[in-house]
């Protein structure tokens, strides 16, 4: 599934990459949001710095408090709006999934019980040691095979390691109405293919070596003789996996990444790979006559890897995937081996999290929504849900009448904008049907053996859409997720339950911060439908030019100068934003705080904005959304985000979304000289 998140999680090698967070059981508003009890701002006051001028920095004015009394929790790589949300609602869920191991006569949260007391039982997991993984080692050291080693290469995918291809079961991008198996790139054990090809980043060598260690520890703690030069051929055997693969900005091109090909054309493609006995181990044979290949010169290269690299290195490989996927349900030497490379070393976090956090986490992972169902029937009413549906309208509304005023399209492109648009398909708080769980097999005293069965389940749950209908009714979030998301395939904008607090909505406040909050996020999502990956996808999800040559290119200007004014920023020495792999979501958020600022001035009608704690409700938008992106991350884990995150660093994602905001100018009186300021020639207005 192609999706486009408003976050992505820095913790997401670490935790489920949906992080769990609590909902509001409160009630949206609509236009008027109305509340019988006075009004509050909805600012944070005390995190407000009066030494930083707001047309200078709008981030630290509004947040500079709040940056300098926050500190990082040592167990996290960043902490801010999203991560403190999360924080806050850790007790609940804890007690939901104790309270579901003493609920004898619910399946579901029998198996919910069974799969966290299993993780919490240190005393029996510490005595195992390596034995729950010895099955699965055995069947690596018993591949002899080009055959076998397709096979075993499947088996991975099933079990949630990282291996070369990874099978995603999604809507065929041409023809919304069935699924489709995409083979894509995967497999490194590492953030991004810089961290083993940049040769001039001195941080990124270091964390390279250490990878190559950490292998090494891994591989020895298994009980390899030879673990250090298994270590290094693995390395060298992942560098060439990195080689071959496509950076992540080639990778958002879904027109270059669509290659559908039949089983006989695969073959050609990549004849180094044993097809027959892949298909037959990934469950997909009789299942496809075609499949999409998202990067062919990689499938291809990866094939030719197959027949040139030793047998003995690809056991070594695919022995530390096992291990890796793993170590988290092992003894405490491989837990503390992994965390200190992928937490430590990459991210910066000088401790794991309490087991108890870790343990409700893996329960979000395997069964992610039957933990929501418990958790939306005690924190979310639904009534919550009419009101978040009416704020939603609202957006849409004013987003119709923008694309009805925009001076760079023409008639014709307008009417298929409008036509899309008539197509988007609300959901808020969580699905109308819960998944069924109930061929997952969850066994008391197994923790390895669940989380093998439940990641085979949840494959088999994808690989088993093959050949049916397509469920428009599928949520692809947990309701307890701190996120939102924009499905083009779905032409679909969701918003879990989880996200309806402050500062993102707050019942308690007057519209004006709502809408610079919760309204933006609402804007951000509806605009990745328009943004330069969104945009090439028609109202029914099906990847389809809709635009006159002429507005493209138009458009396509306009793209340029955002990737041109984000790639100048530099949140660390040495390391300046990636205007391209960014500009899907530096689209959203420009367009989504314009839409937000219309809709809010729509929803006053003739009314004057009160003004409360001193300032107006211009004043108090533009504050709200500024309150949303408050953060601060450790240098490791900002560097891992400027490689492979699509969204940019927190501050920026204020401060450089409103310089191009004619309300942001006006509102606070921005003018030459200021820091904020941006000449008009160079400010961008897409939506």
């Amino acid at each position: 599934m192609r999706s486009f998140t408003l976050w992505e999680t820095p913790l997401k090698h670490l935790v489920p990459k949906s992080l769990i967070a609590m909902a509001c059981a409160c009630a949206l508003g609509s236009s008027a949001l109305a509340q019988s009890a006075p009004l509050a701002s909805g600012i944070d006051k005390p995190f407000v710095d009066p030494a930083v001028r707001v047309q200078d920095d709008l981030f630290r004015h509004v947040n500079g408090n709040w940056l300098k009394t926050t500190p990082i929790p040592p167990d996290r790589a960043s902490t801010g709006a999203f991560e403190q949300i999360h924080e806050s609602i850790q007790t609940q869920l804890r007690e939901l999934v104790e309270a579901a191991g003493k609920n004898g006569e619910d399946l579901n949260a029998r198996k919910i019980g069974d799969l966290y007391a299993g993780f919490m039982d240190e005393a029996s997991i510490e005595k195992l040691g390596i034995a729950p993984l010895g099955g699965e080692l055995a069947k690596v050291d018993a591949v002899n095979s080009p055959s076998e080693l397709a096979a075993l290469s499947a088996r991975m995918v099933q079990l949630g390691a990282a291996a070369p291809l990874n099978i995603d079961i999604h809507q065929d991008a041409k023809d919304s109405t069935r699924y489709v198996a995409d083979f894509a790139q995967s497999g490194l054990g590492m953030p991004d293919r810089d961290y083993f090809l940049k040769d001039d980043d001195a941080r990124l060598k270091s964390i390279r070596l250490k990878y190559e260690q950490y292998l090494a520890r891994m591989l020895t703690l298994a009980g390899e003789k030879d673990a250090d030069a298994q270590a290094r051929a693995v390395v060298a055997l992942e560098t060439e996996l990195a080689r071959a693969q496509w950076t992540k900005v080639q990778n958002r091109d879904p027109v270059k990444t669509y290659n559908k090909l039949s089983y006989g054309k695969l073959k050609d493609l990549a004849p180094g790979q044993d097809w027959d006995a892949y298909f037959d181990a990934a469950g997909l044979k009789g299942r496809v006559d075609d499949v999409i290949v998202s990067q062919p010169s990689y499938v291809s290269g990866f094939a030719k890897l197959v027949q040139s690299t030793p047998l003995s290195t690809w056991k070594a490989y695919y022995k530390t995937r096992l291990l890796s996927a793993y170590a988290p349900f092992l003894s405490k030497d491989f837990v503390d081996a992994r965390f200190a490379f992928a937490g430590t070393t990459l991210r910066g976090t000088p401790e794991n999290l309490p087991r108890w956090k870790r343990g409700v986490n893996l329960v979000e992972q395997s069964m992610g929504q039957a933990l929501g169902k418990l958790y939306t029937e005690k924190y979310f009413p639904a009534q919550s849900k009419a009101r978040m549906e009416e704020l939603v309208a609202n957006l849409l509304r004013a987003y119709r009448q923008s694309i009805d005023t925009l001076d760079w399209m023409s008639p014709q492109t307008r009417k298929q904008a409008q036509a899309k648009l008539a197509k988007f398909t609300p959901k808020i708080g969580y699905p109308r049907q819960w998944r069924d769980y109930s061929a997952l097999d969850i066994r008391a005293g197994d923790l390895v053996g669940n989380v093998m069965r439940a990641r085979a389940n949840d494959y088999a749950f994808h690989v088993g859409k093959l050949g049916k209908p397509v469920d428009r009714d599928e949520w692809f979030m947990t309701p307890q997720t701190v996120n939102a998301y924009y499905n083009p395939e779905l032409n679909e904008i969701v918003f879990p339950a989880a996200i309806l607090q402050p500062p993102f909505f707050d019942p308690k406040a007057d519209d004006a911060v709502n809408y610079g909050g919760i309204g933006a996020v609402i804007g951000h999502e509806i605009s990745h439908g328009f943004d330069d990956q969104g945009s090439q996808y028609d109202g029914d999800g099906n990847l389809r030019n809709w635009w006159t040559p002429q507005d493209r290119k138009r458009f396509e200007a306009k793209a340029r100068v955002l990737v041109q004014q984000y790639g100048a920023f530099s949140p660390l020495p040495g390391y300046h934003v990636n205007g391209e792999l960014t500009l899907g979501e530096n689209m959203a958020d420009n367009s989504g705080l314009a839409i937000a600022y219309k809709a809010y001035h729509l929803s006053l009608g003739a009314k004057k904005a009160p003004v409360i704690d001193g300032l107006t409700g211009d004043q108090r938008f533009f504050f709200g959304f500024a309150q949303v992106w408050r953060g601060k991350v450790r240098d490791e884990a900002l560097i891992e985000r400027i490689k492979a995150d699509p969204h940019a660093p927190d501050e920026i994602r204020a401060n450089g979304t409103v310089r191009n905001h004619p309300g942001f100018y006006s509102t606070f009186g921005v003018k030459p000289g200021d820091a904020m300021y941006l000449p008009p020639a160079k400010r961008v207005t897409i939506w």
